[in-house]
């Protein structure tokens, strides 16, 4: 149970980042691809519909991780204190830019919030890709499985890298999202970024999957097998995005940078197992998937719940997606669900 618990964190916080991920790519771009107030207002409305259910994921991963292994979560939450609440100060900055980006009536204003949700794009995916690799480069915690660290131990050249690399394939994700759903210039736009931005994601992410298993090997243990197998493939995934990026094949090219994503999140927990939290102080401090976890009946619960509720949260954002799939145009208008699901009326042919 502990281990499928781990495993199922692993699938929950890969969900959060390929969904919130374009979320945080297309707000980064917003100065880059918005020309005028028409391409940003349709910019944000391509993942208007979808933003704040995507961070329904980052709840349920967390609330996961509290039930599932409490003293992972109470040692992270603990020591990491100054770098989540970055994250939910720049979570609560991004919704409420959404919010009142709209209602301003003022052009300075609404340049103001659109700022401040660019921001807050790149913080957010920036710290937790530092905070994620910190888990796996090790953070001082002591025998009592106490943080006995500052702030500053998050950073290191490994950590900063995995950062820069989560914001610079999730700029990717965002761009070739919007080469998906807008027409028109914009589209046009999104299209020479993302083939811009693809070779330097495949790289700086080619550079943090190497990183990643030699930090694997030297601080927690690990065999070459089987992390080499899923850094070839993220890194395989990376180079389709940039070659389907170029062929102009967006859909390809979106499920080649969503694929990246899980890949690459997948390699930091294969990493991390059987570990959830590594000790730089003493490799027998670590926490591990035994001594961090709750009870066998306290698991099975969560196995019973899981297997009701989440079948039923997943088929509803995936109608979600398919209800607002249609493209936007000038006006950035977001066609009504009711009329995209109507069956297409075939008129008559006239018989004169």
């Amino acid at each position: 149970m502990q281990t499928t618990w781990f495993w199922l964190l692993c699938a929950l916080w890969s969900l959060y980042f390929l969904t919130e991920g374009f979320d945080f790519g297309v707000g980064m771009l917003l100065p880059v691809l918005g020309r005028s107030e028409e391409d940003r207002r349709t910019m944000l409305q391509v993942i208007g519909p979808f933003w704040d259910g995507n961070e329904v994921w980052l709840i349920i991963a967390g609330a996961a991780m509290f039930a599932a292994f409490p003293v992972w979560y109470a040692t992270m939450f603990s020591g990491f204190y100054v770098a989540l609440l970055l994250v939910l100060v720049l979570l609560i900055v991004r919704v409420v830019s959404f919010e009142w980006r709209g209602k301003a009536e003022s052009p300075g204003w609404r340049a103001v919030w659109a700022w401040l949700n660019t921001s807050a794009a790149v913080g957010l995916p920036l710290i937790w890709g530092i905070a994620l690799s910190s888990l796996l480069q090790g953070v001082p915690v002591s025998s009592a499985q106490e943080f006995t660290g500052t702030f500053w131990d998050l950073f290191s050249p490994y950590t900063v890298v995995a950062g820069v690399a989560f914001v610079l394939l999730f700029a990717l994700h965002g761009a070739v999202l919007l080469t998906l759903r807008t027409t028109g210039d914009l589209h046009a736009r999104a299209m020479r970024t993302a083939a811009r931005l693809a070779l330097p994601v495949a790289l700086v992410g080619a550079g943090f999957l190497a990183w990643t298993l030699v930090v694997g090997i030297q601080k927690n243990d690990q065999d070459v097998f089987p992390g080499i197998v899923l850094a070839v493939l993220a890194a395989a995934t990376a180079v389709g995005a940039v070659v389907l990026t170029h062929r102009r094949r967006e859909g390809l090219a979106f499920a080649s940078t969503a694929a990246t994503i899980v890949l690459a999140v997948v390699l930091l927990f294969t990493e991390l197992y059987p570990r959830v939290m590594v000790s730089s102080t003493s490799s027998a401090d670590s926490l591990t998937i035994a001594n961090a976890s709750s009870g066998h009946y306290t698991l099975t619960v969560m196995s019973i719940v899981t297997i009701v509720l989440l079948p039923v949260i997943l088929l509803y954002q995936a109608w979600s997606y398919h209800v607002f799939r249609a493209r936007l145009g000038k006006s950035g208008a977001v066609a009504n669900p009711v009329d995209l699901l109507a069956p297409r009326r075939v008129e008559p042919a006239d018989d004169a």
